[in-house]
This record gives C-alpha cells, sequence and structure tokens, in this order.
C-alpha cells in the first residue's frame, strides 16, 4: 500500500502543474485573498465599520491592541476541493444511482456553488447566508471560513484533472463500486497530491493581499471582481469555453506522468487493482512501431448506447472480420482526448473508404459524461462522425485492460490486435501501421498519401520501451535463443549490436517478468534517446559504461525501482554496456 499512496501523490503533484487545472487557478488565488485577517468577535463590541469586505459588509477601523485571527481561506478551499473530488469520485456514481439522479447533477451543483460564491462576494448579505450553516459549529471561528469552505466542495465537483493511470484506477473501482482500502488511499494520496500546489497557489494569493497596499485599500473592489470572475468561470465551464485555451497548451507534463504513473513498477502495482481477462494482450507493450500479434480482440461488452450508427444499430466487430479496426478509448472532457481526435478524425476521412473502421470508445471519466445527450452534442461539436460506443459501465476498458484516456488499438482483418498506443503523440508511427495493415488486407488496395497528422514530439528521436521478458521482449540478437526460466550461458554477436537491438555476455535466467543475473553477466543495448533508464531489484551493483566508457556503478537495494542509466542534453545514439553481479534482476528499459 505504501507504494500506491507514493504513486498516487506524485501523480497528484504532477497533475497539480498540468494545463487542466489552469482554469481553477483564478479563483483559487483570489479566494485566498479577500477576508486578510480580523480580530475575533470579542474584541470588535461596540466599534465602528465603514463599508468594506468583511463578512457584514465593512472593514474594522480604529482597532485597538489585541490578537488578530489569520485568514484560513486558503486551508478552507482547498480542503473542501479534496473532501469533495475524493468523495464524489469514489462515491458519486453510486449515490446518483440510488437517489435516481440526473448523471450530471453533480455538475450542476458545482457551478451553482461557483455562482453562488461569486454572487457572495459581490454581496455581502449573500455570504452571510452561505456561511450560517457553519455558525454553530464549535471550532473557534470555523464559521468565518464556511463559504471558503463550501467554494472548495464545489470546485471539488467540477474538478477535471488530466486522466492518467492513477486517476483512471480510481475512477474505475468508484464506477464499479469496487472500493477497497487500496483504492481508498490512492485516492487519498493523488487528492492530497494535488492540493499541495493548489494549497501553496492560494496562500500566495493570500500574501499578496496582505503585502500588497493596492490589495487593502481596493479590497472591496477587488472582492467584486473576483466574484465576477467565479461567475464568469462558472459559465466558461457549463459552455466548455475554457477547453479551447487547454488544447491550445502544450501537454508540458505528459512526459513526466508518464514516467510516474505508467513506470513498470507502478503498472505492476496498479494492474493488481484489474482482474486476470485477456491476458495475451499483456504480450505487447504500449507503442512499439512494429505490428504484433497481441491476442484476439475482445468484444465491444456492455455498450448503453450507439452513436452515428444508423437508428443506433450497434457495430459488432465480428462482422468487420476483412477490415482494419481502431479503436480509440476516450472521454469528452478529457483534455488530452480532445487534442488527439483531429488525427483520428483525418484518418477516417483519408482511409474509411480504403477498408479502415474507427469506433471511438467513450469510456466515462465522470458521471456527468455518462449521460447521452451530453456526449452525442460534445461529439457533434468535436467534428465525431465516426461510431462511437456508451461505455458508461467500463466494461469494454475493462476487456482491452485499458489504463489511458486516451488509447488506440488496432484490430488487423482477421480479428486480432497488432498494436496499441497510449497518450498523446506517435500519431505518424500509427498511421503508418494502419497503412501497412490495410495493405496486408488487400494488397491491391491504392492508399492517398499520408495525411501529415505527425506531432510526435512526445515519442520522436527515441528507443521505444524495451521489456526484459521472454514473452514481451523485441530487439534481441546474440547466441543462442533465449531459453525460458533456464540458467543459460550467453554471447555478444561478432558484428556487434545493431541501433534498437540488445544482447547478452554471460549467464542469465530469462523469464516471463525479469531477466536474473547469474556469474559474468552483462547487457549490451544500442540505443538512441536523451536518457536511459532501468528497473532493478534485489541486491547488488551495476556498473555503467557508454561507448566503452565506465560513466557509473550504481548500488542497487530491495524492490524493483526504476534507476537512471544516462542523462544527456539532447537525443543521441550510444552503445549501453551493464554489468551485473548475481542474482540482481531487470524488468524494463525506458527511454527519455
Amino acid at each position: 500500500m505504501l507504494t500506491l499512496v507514493l504513486i498516487g501523490l506524485l501523480g497528484g503533484l504532477i497533475t497539480a502543474v498540468s494545463p487542466c487545472i489552469l482554469p481553477v487557478l483564478p479563483v483559487v488565488f483570489l479566494a485566498g485573498g479577500p477576508g486578510n485577517e480580523s480580530p475575533p468577535p470579542s474584541t470588535t463590541a461596540g466599534r465602528k465599520e465603514q463599508a468594506g469586505p468583511e463578512s457584514a459588509g465593512g472593514v474594522i477601523v480604529d482597532d485597538p491592541p489585541g490578537p488578530r485571527r489569520r485568514n484560513r481561506r486558503p486551508y478552507a478551499v482547498v480542503a473542501g476541493l479534496v473532501l469533495s473530488f475524493s468523495f464524489f469520485t469514489l462515491l458519486g456514481v453510486t449515490i446518483i444511482s440510488a437517489l435516481g439522479l440526473p448523471q450530471d447533477i453533480l455538475r450542476y451543483i458545482g457551478l451553482s456553488l461557483l455562482v453562488l460564491i461569486g454572487l457572495g462576494l459581490i454581496f455581502p448579505p449573500v455570504e452571510r447566508m452561505l456561511e450560517k450553516p457553519f455558525v454553530r459549529i464549535p471550532q473557534r471561528q470555523v464559521n468565518k471560513e464556511g463559504s471558503a469552505f463550501v467554494l472548495g466542495l464545489g470546485l471539488g465537483l467540477l474538478y477535471v484533472p488530466c486522466a492518467g493511470p492513477v486517476l483512471a484506477a480510481i475512477t474505475v473501482a468508484g464506477a464499479r463500486g469496487e472500493i477497497n482500502a487500496d483504492i481508498v488511499a490512492l485516492t487519498l494520496s493523488f487528492a492530497v497530491g494535488t492540493a499541495i500546489p493548489l494549497l501553496a497557489f492560494a496562500l500566495a494569493g493570500r500574501r499578496v493581499s496582505e503585502r500588497v497596499a493596492a490589495f487593502r485599500t481596493r479590497a472591496r473592489k477587488l472582492r467584486i471582481a473576483a466574484g465576477l470572475l467565479m461567475i464568469v468561470l462558472a459559465f466558461a465551464l457549463a459552455f466548455d469555453v475554457t477547453a479551447a485555451l487547454q488544447k491550445a497548451l502544450p501537454n508540458y507534463t505528459a512526459a513526466a506522468q508518464k514516467q510516474v504513473e505508467d513506470n513498470d513498477a507502478a503498472r505492476q502495482k496498479l494492474s493488481g487493482l484489474y482482474d486476470d481477462s485477456n491476458k495475451d494482450l499483456a504480450r505487447c507493450e504500449d507503442g512499439v512501431n512494429e505490428l504484433r500479434s497481441c491476442g484476439a480482440a475482445p468484444p465491444l461488452a456492455g455498450i448503453a448506447k450507439w452513436l452515428n450508427t444508423p437508428g443506433g444499430a450497434p457495430v459488432d466487430l465480428a462482422s468487420l472480420r476483412g477490415k482494419v479496426v481502431l479503436i480509440d478509448f476516450w472521454t469528452y472532457s478529457c483534455i488530452n482526448c480532445q487534442r488527439s481526435l483531429p488525427h483520428i478524425e483525418a484518418w477516417d476521412r483519408a482511409y474509411h473508404d480504403k477498408g479502415l473502421t474507427v469506433i471511438g470508445v467513450h469510456s466515462p471519466e465522470f458521471a456527468f459524461e455518462k449521460d447521452p445527450g451530453n456526449v452525442a452534442d460534445q461529439a457533434r461539436k468535436l467534428g465525431v462522425t465516426y461510431p462511437v460506443a456508451l461505455d458508461n459501465d467500463l466494461d469494454t476498458w475493462d476487456n482491452y485492460r485499458n489504463r489511458f484516456w486516451p488509447a488506440k488499438y488496432l484490430i488487423d482483418a482477421q480479428g486480432t490486435v497488432r498494436y496499441f498506443t497510449f497518450g498523446e503523440g506517435r500519431y505518424a508511427q500509427t498511421e503508418n501501421l494502419i497503412r501497412d495493415l490495410l495493405k496486408q488486407a488487400d494488397p491491391t488496395v491504392q492508399l492517398p498519401p499520408p495525411t501529415g497528422q505527425t506531432n510526435d514530439d512526445l515519442t520522436a528521436d527515441r528507443t521505444p520501451e524495451t521489456y526484459l521478458s521472454t514473452s514481451r521482449i523485441r530487439g534481441y540478437t546474440g547466441t543462442p535463443e533465449l531459453a525460458k526460466d533456464k540458467a543459460t550461458t550467453y554471447a555478444l554477436p561478432s558484428g556487434g549490436v545493431p541501433l534498437g537491438r540488445l544482447s547478452l555476455s554471460g549467464t542469465w535466467t530469462a523469464a516471463y517478468e525479469q531477466f536474473t543475473a547469474g556469474p559474468d553477466a552483462r547487457l549490451v543495448f544500442t540505443y538512441r534517446a536523451k536518457n536511459a533508464n532501468l528497473v532493478l531489484a534485489g541486491e547488488g551493483t551495476v556498473t555503467v559504461a557508454i561507448d566503452g566508457k565506465q560513466t557509473k556503478t550504481l548500488q542497487i537495494h530491495g524492490a524493483p525501482t526504476l534507476y537512471q542509466l544516462t542523462n544527456d542534453d539532447t537525443a543521441r545514439q550510444a552503445q549501453i554496456e551493464l554489468r551485473l553481479t548475481p542474482g540482481l534482476q531487470a524488468f524494463a528499459f525506458t527511454f527519455g
């Protein structure tokens, strides 16, 4: 559980500085300012007031000496956000279903609260009304932060972090009601991780309001401006105006998110939260630039409704034998998904008449994304014209052992999954493999030129992730062939190790999950990337040499952990040689 908590915490920290969080930042910043410090009630009796931002509509003047209460609004806002996000992410679907409420009721409540808080900042009587339920709470002066806590509750209902494996695991468990101690720990740690940067931002707002004279002398005007901003934000969220800004910004946290949430150790922990169905898909790894056999395509199960099909008729994968199928897992509020849709739409236009069928599997991240009307409206706005399956219970998501929004799976004409890629990027690579499958299905097909949907900045100039697994390894060269679960002495090839290939020397035991070093164990890998990393476990040392020159010695201790082997300023081609002491286990290379 400790590892899960660490994964959730780091994933939350990265999420809280991603482009998806930008819409709530101005509100969090300003929420920390209004109110400032005020004396406790016992010091205010019989004193004069003038118009200003305090909860009674005025600012205390001519204060006598005495203790002053700190403005705790930043803590109240963030506490409300963490509480509502955690609670409703896990239990929202269950509560809504039990009460028979509309799926998007929580979103409407969040928008309403945001508007009410905005009105409260503009009109003090509204703020006093919002704080009234907190008056009887016995803690000293808690009621003064009542409206700030309500604001946090509302923001938590509107909080839409960038999707990754951690949030996917939480969402799937909440949607299915499969909540256990591990899921609760993961959810709370993720929420706390996101709260830390947001709290820092709110405290910065409080600091500015306390230190900058303009904030003190124009407090009333600033409260009105903050209130108007919250109301504008509520309408912008209601009409999805903020998505345009989010889509325009690069996903600058994608690489960090992938390193934290999708490294080998994290993948093993998170996959333990899913069942063991369709394990054949585990034979292939994410984003390999070649077609492989990853098992029969699982069925599209549990679909609540179909969009963009004649009369809403379902699409059966078995009926598509002879065609190439691209399945795209997406959800309409996910900015990562919205950025990838233009590429998929371009492929649908270019290759639909050449034998490609695109199916969008809409697997909702939040309850309001289950509403068919919402999905249909957003699909129309986003230009999605191909069939869309509403996977509201995440049955198809589970069938494909999926962990990401977006995720793309290529199925050949015989119904076999041949490739999949998670997240944004790899567009040119994916299109080239689509073209290869179309030619395999019909060697006489005349394909149009590639669509030019490149934008592969996330994966360009980099050797792909490589697993040290007897069933998933790619690029092995040397003698003899890999022997499964048996200590074997290997030799490097006489002609050297080409780019993208790895080879073994000395004694190794190759298994399904890892390679275990024996006497004189060496591993040579020629790669291209800025940095190379390897998941290692056990007790011992690894000596690292680059292009024949020793660079470092790593001390390995304990459970599987990602170790950085190289870190250059720019991508380059290099040959890395590792010498491992006997007993060490090596799991997977990743490159950045």
